[in-house]
């Protein structure tokens, strides 16, 4: 079953480590069938020397695979420290598929960064590849504690950052956090995500990333991705985080790699990216974002 060369060591993956640290009670169907998906990720996934693709073996090597330890991780780990050692409560309202873990509105702050938003890897995942795309106008769907956002800030420090939140008392919360810390590069607005793209419409603004992490569910996250075509050019990339979270999220992965705009895609199990390149021909890519494929 396993390679002869490498063993498989469950210890080492961010995806198992994080749901063997879930409380027994959240250990549920859900999570195994995660797990399932997992494996069946790794069984078809390749790592660079797998890409035959000059554009996907670069952002392979230089992005993925990069352990350059920059001084930004520092600063990334404060701040997630910070949240899971904060004991704010806050009234949250859930806008898309809701919480699989929390039974009412009122959570605590240290509780929310356990189990929602970006892990610390995430964020380091996030922070090289606002690093190496180096984009200037940057959209993120779904603030939520602003772990994506403050990565993306410290990833490229020119780049001007709008995130969206639905919910009021997170927005006010991520603000506060924000302006602690002397941020001026992102702009939190709280709004519906159907409200904000449709007033955008009535634009012309290009973004050169586009973060999709704040509704789960199928038809939204199509909905969303139609309305923001007009705002996105031959080089922007879009992040589809959480595309194995649900059978919904599976299905909006598959529909949206199958988007007539949509030249080439990735999935790394933890989020999907879309490229938009007329130049690069047409495929889809599974890559293992541990630089051996171990099976």
């Amino acid at each position: 079953m396993y390679s002869k060369k490498y063993k498989f060591n469950f210890q080492n993956s961010t995806f198992i480590n994080r749901l063997l640290s879930l409380p027994k009670y959240q250990l549920s169907t859900i999570n195994f069938i995660l797990i399932k998906d997992y494996l069946k990720f790794l069984r078809r996934s390749v790592n660079a020397h797998g890409l035959h693709s000059p554009f996907m073996y670069a952002l392979a090597t230089k992005c993925f695979y990069d352990k350059t330890k920059y001084p930004g991780y520092r600063l990334l780990k404060d701040y997630h420290k910070q949240l899971l050692q904060n004991k704010t409560i806050i009234e949250v309202t859930d806008l898309g598929a809701g919480s699989r873990v929390f039974r009412n509105g009122k959570r605590q702050v240290d509780e929310i960064a356990k189990v929602a938003g970006s892990s610390l890897t995430d964020m380091k995942r996030l922070f090289r590849l606002v690093r190496y795309f180096k984009p200037q106008n940057i959209l993120e769907l779904g603030t939520s504690l602003g772990k994506s956002a403050y990565a993306m800030a410290l990833g490229n420090p020119s780049a001007q950052i709008i995130t969206v939140e639905g919910d009021e008392n997170l927005a006010k919360f991520t603000q506060a956090q924000f302006k602690e810390k002397g941020l001026k590069n992102i702009e939190i607005l709280h709004s519906d995500f159907d409200a904000f793209l449709d007033k955008i419409n009535q634009t012309n603004q290009k973004f050169d990333l586009v973060m999709m992490d704040g509704n789960h569910l199928l038809e939204p996250t199509l909905r969303y991705f139609e309305k923001l075509q007009k705002h996105l050019h031959n080089d922007s990339v879009v992040i589809v985080d959480d595309i194995y979270w649900s059978e919904e999220m599976k299905t909006a992965w598959q529909k949206l790699k199958q988007h007539p705009n949509v030249k080439q895609s990735v999935d790394t199990f933890y989020f999907g990216l879309l490229f938009f390149r007329e130049e690069q021909y047409p495929q889809d890519f599974v890559v293992n974002l541990n630089s051996l494929n171990l099976f």
